[in-house]
């Protein structure tokens, strides 16, 4: 068995600064990503774990952990070596759905965010010593910019502009509530990720689309202006009829 892989390095240049992510599919037929690196590549699972493995027969360490949690109700309790696992474990989801973002695939950004979101409270509220799951907040600005960039472009998509925009403000308010709760609020005016979303939101609220009824006000403030009267009365009727 050959285990160097310099050919398959030299034909995927590496590019500092610049994220080069790729989706295929594997002999076994699954899909796979894979992230270069400095170094060398990252290949990780598109769906389930991205390791691949099954813990204890489940999908994820955080599955066998909550299905513990449902057969011992309230003597469950994760100790510190299970919270270093699942802290682990969630770092390759976030691998996972970086690249996804990468790759334009908002859906498995939304899963996989989401699923990190759950797995962090799950392990705050079965937590040993609650101190010890802040290594899995470290990542959470990150995650909330993402996970609202995915859900917002979607909805532009969709051409829903002002759903995007609300996805947007509550995203912003879940990133400022999480540095209110770890006492930081003086670390707002310094946040990458809320300065990111604060401009995207602002160029989008330049970009919306008027309603019928905001173009017929324009229409009529234009005729109005340009004396044009016989026009006015045609577009206040148009107004009426609008419901």
């Amino acid at each position: 068995m050959n285990f160097d892989i310099t050919s398959l390095l030299d034909q995927w240049e590496y590019q500092p600064g610049k994220l080069s992510v790729r989706k295929f599919k594997g002999k076994d037929g699954t899909e796979k990503i894979q992230l270069r690196i400095d170094l060398g590549l990252m290949q990780l699972n598109a769906d389930g774990r991205p390791d691949g493995k099954r813990p204890f027969g489940h999908p994820s360490l955080f599955d066998h952990f909550r299905a513990q949690s449902t057969k011992k109700g309230d003597d469950f309790m994760l100790t510190d070596d299970d919270l270093a696992k699942l802290h682990q474990e969630a770092i390759q989801f976030h691998h996972r759905y970086i690249c996804f973002f990468q790759l334009e695939d908002f859906e498995g950004v939304l899963r996989d965010t989401t699923r990190n979101i759950e797995a962090l409270n799950f392990a705050t509220e079965h937590a040993e010593h609650e101190e010890l799951v802040a290594p899995m907040k470290h990542f959470l600005p990150q995650l909330l910019m993402l996970q609202t960039r995915a859900r917002a472009t979607m909805e532009l998509e969709a051409k829903n502009h002002d759903t995007a925009l609300a996805a947007i403000e509550t995203g912003l308010e879940s990133i400022r509530a999480f540095y209110r709760e770890q006492g930081r609020d003086d670390l707002t005016g310094h946040s990458g990720e809320l300065a990111s979303l604060e401009a995207w939101h602002d160029e989008l609220v330049n970009k919306r689309p008027l309603s019928e009824r905001e173009k017929l006000e324009r229409a009529l403030a234009d005729a109005v202006q340009n004396e044009d009267y016989e026009k006015a009365a045609q577009v206040r009727d148009a107004l009426r009829h609008l419901k």
